[in-house]
């Protein structure tokens, strides 16, 4: 190989061209210079750990792939070549323990599926084998095209599946596979109406597509249209309503929508037919935590981890209670997983973060921050959060939206006063305050609703990055007309989480980044901001596992920079707004709960309602990581909840630098 190519694409190319030509030992002897310029580079160190097997170096090969791993470790071709090395080792065993994980990661790996189906097949588990064996076949009817974007967006490159995607779909608009495919890089880009619209497409072309409708179920629940993901789930409970899995759908939509009674007794029809069912068990735990049969959840979450003790789900459905404590049993239980190799990547992490939890409990706070540090970590590792990136994305908004702005937009948006946002960083009391407001009988407690997130996403994609007229820059070009159906559509798209009250919550914490083009569309709308101290907002951050989002949270220096920004970006909202911004400090409402409730009402022009200090009484569906909390009285063990941890807490306290003590208004 000529070692004076210098671009990695460009010499990658030249080693491929040596495996294929079967000179392995120059191959890996190729592959030396390049990952001394790039020891992370994944697809040279998946290369080196090829050439080794087929040089028949196993031992080798094994510690690449430990390598690729710690690099990339959802990379699903690192697992097929681990079930390759351990079938020529004569382990059977673990080779169908890394094929499935293989196809776990990247399901267009056919060979991994085909060689599951062989190894089942040796072993007389004829069904599985079955079952497994017709995943291979139907990759193998799939378009080339198709398969190839399908690696392309398990392997992280959605650019170049998007590309394949779309070239495919101008040749054959109406080809159900393409534009499932094209709606899995919108959800994974977060572009979600585009994605409903191309599976929305897929089930009227194909209406029988059990894939497309399932796919379509998850798009409209990530965008909280519960109602339409409903409907959805009945048509396939319809098809058959003997199916476990489209009687788990129907459960999960019918919690969304608060039947929870349906939800419950379809949950049983499934435990019936697959007792002990891990994933059903810990939906049903899920359903019941949020229905606030908190003992019922806690059976249920047991009952998952008894079946199979390496779910990571079932045991942090434990840990995110909150009040739950881990027994000495349940503990020495997840050590035993953690140390073993039988977790998938995530259930590591989730375990990681309930070990933290554990531990903490019991005032062992070296071993918490221990699991802590290594869940946060793992989820670091796969996250592509970029904190110079987004203190530009702040900073943005501050040079933007200056108070010449909003004076020369007066009197435009619409008018509706209905919404009340809250707003800020998580774990900041935001729900706290959604549950006192929504006591009120003037107001509906809604959630953490996407609507502000997905306009701002889509102004952003309407223009290119190195545009003047990108977003937020965009915002001093919308007309008067442009506001105003934007703030119409706002209220119109929201009805659906409403109960008839005249005001509503949005307590989606991060549209502190937007209030400019909140306040532009809905002039009249309400703004509270959440805000708590920096060191326990922050910590309280780092030790929660967030469902999806909040990447920032993931790192120290990454929390304590966000919260930073944030606070400075705030306190640009107060000085170009002036009055129109509540701010209320968690430790405030803890000191003095009644004062700060007067105070609230007072700014939302809302007469008093003993309701509001009787929150921990209401009645309602809280899904937030704090339902468990804002079900008691305010209390104070919120107070300082870092100071334990405070030896190992010096990066976040850098990182906030001039807030870490002036972090008010």
């Amino acid at each position: 190989m000529d070692t004076s190519i210098t671009q990695p694409e460009e010499a990658l190319d030249a080693v491929r061209a040596l495996i294929r030509e079967g000179d392995f030992k120059s191959a890996s002897s190729a592959l030396d210079p390049i990952l001394t310029d790039a020891p992370r580079l994944g697809e040279a160190l998946y290369m080196k750990a090829v050439c080794a097997r087929y040089l028949r170096d196993f031992a080798d090969a094994l510690s690449w792939l430990d390598k690729l791993r710690s690099v990339e470790p959802e990379y699903g071709r690192a697992y097929q070549e681990e079930g390759h090395v351990r079938l020529a080792q004569g382990d059977p065993g673990r080779a169908l323990a890394a094929y499935r994980r293989a196809c776990q990661f990247n399901p267009s790996l056919a060979a991994s599926w085909q060689r599951q189906a062989e190894i089942l097949a040796h072993t007389g588990n004829e069904d599985e084998a079955r079952q497994v064996a017709m995943q291979a076949q139907w990759l193998m009817t799939l378009p080339r095209e198709l398969v190839a974007a399908m690696n392309h967006i398990h392997e992280g490159r959605l650019f170049k599946g998007e590309q394949l995607c779309r070239a495919f779909l101008q040749q054959n608009p109406t080809n159900v596979e393409g534009m499932r495919l094209l709606a899995d890089i919108g959800a994974r880009m977060n572009v979600l109406d585009e994605a409903a619209f191309l599976l929305d497409s897929a089930v009227a072309f194909e209406p029988n597509h059990v894939r497309a409708r399932f796919d379509y179920i998850q798009v409209l629940r990530r965008q909280q249209r519960y109602e339409a993901a409903l409907e959805q789930a009945k048509m396939l409970y319809q098809q058959d309503p003997l199916n476990p899995a489209f009687q788990s759908h129907l459960a999960i939509e019918s919690m969304h929508n608060n039947d929870f009674e349906q939800a419950f007794a379809l949950f049983d029809q499934v435990l019936e037919k697959l007792p002990g069912d891990p994933a059903t068990l810990t939906s049903r735990g899920h359903a019941l935590k949020t229905f606030g049969r908190h003992e019922d959840a806690v059976e249920s979450y047991r009952g998952a981890y008894r079946t199979e003790a390496g779910f990571g789900d079932a045991w942090f459905g434990l840990a995110n209670l909150k009040t739950y404590r881990f027994t000495d049993e349940e503990q020495q239980i997840m050590l035993r997983e953690e140390a073993s190799d039988r977790l998938s990547y995530n259930a590591r992490v989730q375990v990681c973060f309930s070990l933290g939890k554990a531990f903490e409990d019991s005032g062992d706070y070296a071993e918490a921050f221990r699991f802590y540090e290594k869940g946060n970590t793992l989820k670091r590792v796969l996250s592509r959060y970029d904190a110079d990136q987004m203190t530009e994305e702040l900073a943005a908004q501050h040079r933007v939206c200056t108070a010449d702005l909003f004076k020369k937009k007066v009197g435009m948006g619409h008018k509706a006063p209905d919404p009340i946002f809250i707003l800020g960083l998580p774990r900041a009391g935001s729900t706290l305050l959604e549950q006192i407001i929504a006591s009120h009988s003037q107001v509906d407690g809604t959630l953490e609703l996407p609507n502000v997130l997905s306009l701002a996403h889509r102004l952003r994609r309407q223009h290119r990055d190195d545009d003047e007229s990108a977003y937020p820059a965009v915002l001093h070009d919308l007309t008067a007309e442009q506001l105003e159906s934007f703030g119409a559509k706002y209220i119109e798209d929201t009805a659906m989480f409403r109960q008839g009250a005249p005001f509503f919550i949005d307590k989606m914490p991060n549209n502190f980044r937007h209030i400019g083009l909140i306040k532009l569309m809905l002039p009249n709308a309400k703004i509270i901001d959440a805000r708590r101290a920096p060191m326990d907002c922050c910590f309280s951050g780092f030790k929660q596992l967030f469902a999806e989002g909040q990447e920032f949270t993931y790192g120290l220096e990454q929390v304590g920079r966000y919260y930073h920004d944030y606070v400075h970006l705030m306190r640009h909202w107060h000085d170009v707004l002036p009055g129109q911004i509540l701010h209320v400090q968690y430790e405030d409402v803890v000191a003095d709960t009644e004062a700060q409730v007067h105070r609230i009402l007072e700014y939302l022009g809302l007469p008093f309602e003993d309701a509001c200090l009787a929150f921990h009484k209401t009645k309602r569906v809280v899904r937030t990581a704090s339902s468990e909390q804002v079900r008691q009285p305010i209390n104070t063990k919120g107070l300082e909840a870092w100071k334990p941890f405070e030896q190992w807490l010096d990066p976040l306290k850098a990182a906030l630098d001039d807030v870490l003590e002036d972090y008010r208004c």
